[in-house]
């Protein structure tokens, strides 16, 4: 039965309202679903090279590394990908709901089908991740509910028929995944990772449905448990907010100082007399309603590859459509007046974006020309200030200020977008500036490939987002071709390195085998004194062979084992007897081991002189025992044992005391936290400096392997050593990726936001 109980019918224009609002809800959710995915794919893609470095399993461990790599490098593509399934998802069960909330199948009235166990898991673990989102979501998924029950003239409404459930979400997510990665053997890895700490925060999301349909008028005097009030005042205090940021940027490049309004949950839904409500985008110039408005705020149909000149910028009036196509003549004169062959030659007349408004007073005209220009000035001006990258790139980036200003004027993605195409190009610039061989200078074949590029984009760019899309693709094929022939010159030092690693564990696995059974206290001094110094290197060599012999390690410690139990006294004769019968065995897979570890100097011939001398007086002694000597002689072992390992606990705490363990610092967790690809510069300590690629890390993160600029050298360094070179200020971290991304968020810190300024003109007054 329907959960539902249908109220009498409402009239046609109040059908209408409702549709309305109902549909107006689509554009609200996917923006703000899309302003999380850039977040979401770079945690997705983290946690599918984290999973490569600990699993045990060869396959698994490929799969994801190269499932991570994917993702990272073709994030942009995602994006487009998630937004569009998000999109078509979100009407589709919107338009459900209108058709007539139907209602939940009991478990008894669905036919019974079969299922493969993959679809069987794929189901359980949405359906766990699902419920997981909801619990989370709870009281702001009961007030939705109960909004659109009264928007349906319905009683109630339950989750499944929700059409923003996380259901939805997470079944959009994995589809889409299906679709971006060919590989189907992925498509399982993926569903473990679609949990809490990776997925998107359904809590803004959930907020501004919530505040959109109590702008409507619908329920605003909910429970007061379910009752969902922020205002932009509100919003604007919360540090560090990720839709605080967006916002903060979407009112720097608003014309006017409405900005914040055109995002306001009334303003979602201002229906105009021929058109639907404009998206988030408001403070770019989307309209909220009116004749031509469009869902998407504004951008114009086709997307950031289909945009037409200040498309993102739209205003209505035809005035300022000759203004700007004007501006956008004199933009595309002063490109083609850029002379590469004067800039890489290093002169001094480059004009920077910074200079550009003293040239092009219109510019100013308006505030949406003069934010994007003052933004994108301080982008460029970061990026000519960061010491890391070498002036001939930030040459060949100078040459890309006018096409990149164009295209943000275009295309209001290019600052909210960390894989948009222009602002990726500038990324992979700075990114890979210091991979080329400065020994090689222009001839070297990545600055060509680099030079061809921004050449081509300086030449050919006039209104096709696409070109950029082009040449990155063309950029970033050659990086790619490049690493893999770096990846396959670094398999012998790897190889060497794994080895190196897994004879250091192997070491560690050794010593604690032999310190459980001597820190007794029950095995005597010779024997002692024996395993720590040979039998150690024995374990070691076992379990270094572990893979190809599993049986090493075993037969290695049950010979240890033997020979700890072959010098324990023996009371009974039949102890002894026992000794007799096992000690030629245990003798013959003691010399088998030490062969092996090539002991073959004097010290073997004392060591089983020793031994042999030991178990002749095990055999020697008195063949009859009364019972009170035999306690007596058990007590006097167990008194001894106790005695040995007080000593040596106090000899341990003595050491400790006179040789400490480091405590772990900062650098630690800076070395812990290194990812292959970031640049270092270390300084000698015999002066210069020397700036190096992380090229891999050891899966026990132990031995990091380092490539110069010609990827000729290589060096390895411990973590230990690493961590030291820190310690002494003679390694740093050079910023050399996101540049785009830390000059808006340093341009936004150094931003006053209107609570601030209105705080401030009330003390003046």
């Amino acid at each position: 039965m329907s959960t539902l109980t249908n109220k009498p019918q409402t009239s046609g224009t109040a059908l209408q309202s409702r549709d309305g609002v109902l549909r107006g809800l689509v554009p609200l959710a996917n923006h703000l679903v899309a302003s999380q995915i850039d977040a979401f794919s770079a945690r997705l893609s983290n946690a599918f090279l984290a999973l490569s470095e600990q699993s045990m399993d060869a396959r698994e461990a490929n799969l994801s590394f190269n499932a991570g790599q994917l993702l990272k490098k073709n994030a942009y593509a995602f994006y487009y990908l998630t937004t569009a399934g998000f999109e078509a998802t979100f009407r589709k069960e919107v338009e459900a709901l209108l058709q007539g909330v139907k209602a939940v199948a009991s478990p008894a009235d669905v036919a019974l089908t079969l299922v493969t166990y993959e679809e069987m898991d794929q189901k359980l673990a949405l359906s766990r991740a699902g419920r997981t989102l909801e619990l989370d979501s709870a009281e702001q998924y009961a007030a939705l509910n109960m909004r659109f029950a009264h928007l349906m003239d319905h009683e109630a409404l339950s989750i499944a028929q929700n059409p923003f459930r996380p259901e939805i979400f997470l079944h959009t997510i994995y589809s889409a995944w299906c679709e971006f990665d060919p590989e189907v053997n992925t498509h399982e890895l993926v569903l473990p990772l679609l949990r809490a700490d990776i997925l998107f925060d359904l809590e803004p999301i959930l907020n501004a449905l919530n505040e959109a349909l109590i702008a409507k008028g619908i329920l605003p005097d909910l429970h007061e448990s379910f009752r969902i009030r922020r205002s932009r005042n509100s919003e604007r205090r919360k540090d560090a907010a990720p839709g605080d940021v967006s916002q903060k940027l979407r009112n720097l490049l608003s014309g006017n100082g409405q900005a914040g309004a055109a995002n306001d949950a009334s303003g979602q839904f201002a229906q105009g007399s021929g058109g639907q409500a404009g998206g988030l985008g408001g403070g770019f110039g989307g309209q909220a309603g009116g004749q031509g408005g469009h869902a998407d705020g504004g951008m114009g149909q086709g997307g950031p590859s289909g945009s037409t000149p200040y498309s993102g910028f739209a205003q209505a009036g035809e005035p300022q459509t000759v203004a700007r196509a004007e501006l956008f003549q004199k933009l595309a004169d002063l490109q083609k007046s850029v002379k590469l062959q004067q800039m890489m030659a290093g002169a001094q007349d480059v004009l920077r974006l910074s200079q550009m408004r003293e040239h092009m007073p219109e510019l100013a005209n308006t505030g949406v020309e003069k934010n994007t220009l003052d933004l994108l000035s301080q982008v460029f001006d970061s990026v000519f200030r960061n010491q890391a990258i070498p002036t001939q790139i930030k040459e060949l980036i100078s040459v890309l200020q006018i096409p990149v200003l164009k295209a943000a004027l275009m295309d209001k993605e290019f600052f909210f977008q960390e894989n948009h195409p222009a602002r990726r190009l500038v990324e992979l610039l700075s990114r890979y500036s210091l991979a080329w061989d400065q020994k090689k200078g222009q001839q070297d074949p990545l600055f060509q490939t680099m030079q061809r590029n921004v050449h081509r984009v300086q030449q050919e760019f006039d209104q096709e987002i696409a070109l950029f899309d082009e040449v990155v693709n063309d950029l970033e094929s050659f990086i790619q071709k490049e690493e893999k022939e770096a990846a396959e010159a670094l398999q012998v030092p790897i190889k060497t390195a794994l080895k190196k690693e897994k004879v250091k564990q192997a070491g560690i696995a050794a010593t604690h085998e032999v310190n459980l059974r001597v820190g007794t206290g029950e095995v005597v001094a010779f024997v002692e004194t024996f395993l720590e110094n040979r039998w150690t290197k024995v374990l070691t060599l076992a379990y270094s062979v572990k893979e190809e012999k599993p049986y090493a390690v075993e037969d290695a410690i049950k010979t240890m084992d033997d020979l700890i139990w072959s010098v324990k006294p023996k009371i009974t004769l039949q102890q002894r007897q026992e000794l007799l019968n096992r000690l030629p065995a245990i003798l013959a897979r003691l010399n088998k081991w030490l062969s092996l570890i090539k002991w073959e100097d004097a010290d073997r011939v004392q060591f089983f002189a020793e031994l042999a001398e030991c178990h002749a007086s095990i055999v020697r002694a008195p063949l009859d025992l009364s019972p009170e000597r035999q306690i007596e002689i058990a007590v006097e072992v167990a008194q001894q044992a106790a005695e040995r390992r007080l000593a040596k606990r106090a000899e341990a705490e003595s050491k400790a005391e006179a040789e400490p363990e480091p405590v772990p610092d900062e650098h630690v967790d800076t070395v812990t936290q290194l990812e292959r690809g970031v640049w270092l510069e270390f300084t000698k300590k015999t002066g210069g400096t020397n700036k190096v690629k992380l090229a891999w890390v050891s899966p026990m993160r132990s031995l990091y392997i380092f490539t110069t600029g010609d990827k000729e050298k290589t060096f390895q360094v411990t973590a230990e050593e690493l961590e030291q070179t820190f310690r002494e200020k003679r390694a740093k971290i050079l910023v050399l990726d996101k540049v785009v991304d830390r000059a808006l968020m340093e341009v936004l810190e150094n931003t006053p936001d209107e609570q601030e300024e209105e705080e401030e003109e009330v003390s003046l007054v």
